[in-house]
């Protein structure tokens, strides 16, 4: 997986690379999810898709840096951020109670 697929301003861009970049996308794409959010709800909050994002964007980074690279830097600065999401996730679900909508309140409407 080490062949060229294309250039990009003279970097020859590799699967792995590919792999490395949709990654490292998805890793920043939190952020504006999480703006958004913040911005929509008027207060600070961080959506369930922030760590949902997270989680997939470390997986791609941590398998670019295993397989595509090799690189122990690399590989340690993405794995502990992957655990931390998902485990954020697992509480999440572990301890989520559904929303329920009482008849007549201001959510029903």
């Amino acid at each position: 997986m080490n062949e060229i697929l294309f250039h990009i301003h003279h970097i020859g861009v590799t699967p792995w690379k590919l792999v490395g970049y949709v990654g490292t996308l998805l890793f920043t794409a939190r952020w504006f999810v999480q703006l958004y959010a913040t911005k929509k709800l008027k207060r600070v909050t961080v959506p369930m898709a922030f760590w949902y994002l997270s989680i997939l964007g470390s997986v791609m980074t941590l398998a670019y840096f295993i397989w595509g690279k090799n690189d122990s830097v690399g590989i340690m600065q993405n794995a502990f951020p992957m655990f931390v999401s998902f485990y954020n996730v697992v509480i999440h679900l572990h301890h989520h109670k559904p929303e329920v909508i009482e008849p007549g309140s201001a959510e029903e409407s």
